[in-house]
């Protein structure tokens, strides 16, 4: 489905065509011979290897994949902009979990942890007494008079809002929609703890829930972050064969403790400066991030999560890039930004967009690369074209020429609605970009069935795609970099989400 387009709009549109086939090498660009197939799949297969075991954030293994990501940046021939003329930018990370010294015993049973019983947020509290049973009662039938003080049992019920039909691990957001509503309405009745027993969808991703909760809370290192939960009342998990134990006003005793540490992250920055004297101090900022999930729960005997479409396959196309802007520098400088800590909520970006290590007012436009190998061969997205996520339709009308003139790929734009269950456009390295007022876009082949799970290796990669995006994405890098005018951000826009 399409919309009849403003004569201004194909216009534009048409010239910048007209520039890709007048100002540049047939084949798109004057460094587009550098972007070669051969050095996608080398880089790829290295950066995905079992040997970084998963470039979990807040890990070494994440700085390993740093440190060769700067070694590869400085052989294509890209100066380093990080921090203290270096091509790394630190940043802190602060991690939270359940101490392994805690307890749960119900009824005098044991209850061993992530196994039997999952603590769902890290605290540090006691909790000595009789339950409450209120089974499937509503919280708002709940006597505050009962509960307040007093440990409670209940059935988790199903949330009054549940994920959206077909999203993704649709089962386990349902089973933390009903957690979060079901104990915060019988906390907010005075409740000293809770302990919910699974219903048998929450019960199906019981192990999920637990490894996931396990491993804690990774986030920013802020003064909030600091101060740890001491005397929250806990929320217990447990599985429904645990219903005899927790519902005859059973004895809880249960010793919870947290432990906080602080861990080091690293974006790698680098860069090929302008050629032009007016605009040669402004920059294209490309950026992907280079951290996955790590070692978690086994699929089929594996339990490295490589993440080789996300986001190795941008990474490998930022190196790309790079080698074709080195090749032929643009009038504008080309700024590449491999971020850190993204899957633990774009922490990387943020501590960039907040911290830049040129001025803030020189970038120019911000193009985001997170998974572009994967998926039918023809199609392809890219997020911030349309309403209310588009900030900047001068930067979207030179992304649509250059897949025109060089990628032909059919754009899936369902994806960008604001309506979409998984709400994309949020998700990735660009957000907080366009949140700061940089003109941003998303290029990405969208979500698939690998993904975060240890399937997502490099032989599930389709190569050709992904070198046909690399060449999409250098294309309208370029088109900013030559421009007599910077993109410029729609006059009233605002960012979609507070």
């Amino acid at each position: 489905m399409c919309s009849r387009a403003p004569a201004s709009t194909i216009c534009l549109v048409v010239a910048v065509s007209a520039f890709f086939q007048t100002s540049c090498t047939p084949s798109g660009g004057p460094g587009m011979g550098a972007i070669r197939e051969e050095d996608l799949r080398y880089d790829v297969a290295t950066l995905a290897h079992d040997d970084f075991l998963g470039r979990e954030a807040g890990t070494l293994n994440e700085l390993r994949a740093a440190a060769w990501l700067a070694e590869r940046a400085q052989a294509a021939g890209l100066e380093p902009a990080g921090a203290d003329g270096s091509y790394l930018q630190f940043f802190p990370l602060r991690k939270t979990r359940v101490s392994e010294a805690s307890s749960v015993a119900i009824g005098g049973r044991p209850f061993e942890l992530w196994t039997d019983v999952v603590v769902t947020s890290p605290v540090d509290t006691r909790v000595d007494g009789a339950l409450v049973w209120v089974g499937r009662t509503p919280a708002e039938q709940v006597a505050a008079a009962t509960v307040r003080g007093r440990p409670v049992a209940a059935l988790l019920l199903a949330p009054s809002r549940p994920p959206p039909a077909g999203a993704r691990l649709w089962e386990w957001r349902y089973a933390r929609a009903a957690m979060r509503e079901r104990s915060g309405a019988l906390l907010e009745k005075g409740a000293a703890a809770v302990i919910l027993v699974s219903d048998s969808i929450a019960d199906a991703v019981f192990d999920l829930t637990a490894t996931r909760t396990m491993v804690g809370q990774t986030g920013r290192d802020t003064e909030e972050a600091r101060q740890r939960a001491a005397g929250d009342p806990p929320v217990l998990l447990v599985r429904a064969a645990s219903l005899p134990h927790v519902s005859r006003g059973q004895r809880l005793r249960a010793a919870i403790s947290s432990e906080s540490f602080v861990y080091p992250s690293a974006n790698v920055v680098a860069q090929v400066p302008g050629t032009d004297p007016t605009v040669g101090s402004e920059y294209v900022l490309f950026s992907a991030h280079h951290d996955h999930n790590g070692v978690g729960t086994p699929v089929d005997g594996d339990s490295i999560y490589n993440g080789a479409d996300d986001n190795v396959t941008g990474c490998a196309a930022l190196l790309a890039i790079g080698r074709a802007f080195v090749q032929r520098p643009g009038r504008r400088g080309a700024l590449f930004v491999f971020h850190g800590a993204e899957e633990k909520g774009l922490i990387g970006s943020r501590w960039y967009a907040e911290h830049p290590t040129v001025a803030g007012e020189s970038i120019v436009a911000a193009l985001n690369v997170d998974m572009i190998g994967r998926n039918a061969p023809d199609s392809a997205a890219v997020l911030g074209t349309v309403g209310p996520n588009r900030n900047s339709t001068a930067l979207v009308e030179m992304v649509l020429a250059a897949n025109d003139a060089v990628a032909g790929f059919v754009l899936d734009t369902l994806w960008d609605q604001p309506e979409h269950p998984e709400g994309l456009y949020f998700r990735s390295d660009h957000a907080p970009y366009s949140q700061a007022g940089i003109p941003a876009l998303f290029f990405t082949s969208l979500l698939h069935p690998d993904y975060h799970t240890p399937r997502d290796a490099t032989e599930a990669l389709d190569f050709h795609k992904l070198y046909r995006f690399t060449k999409w994405i250098y294309a309208t890098g370029w088109a900013v970099a030559q421009a007599d005018q910077r993109p410029e951000i729609d006059p009233g826009w605002t960012y979609p989400r507070r």
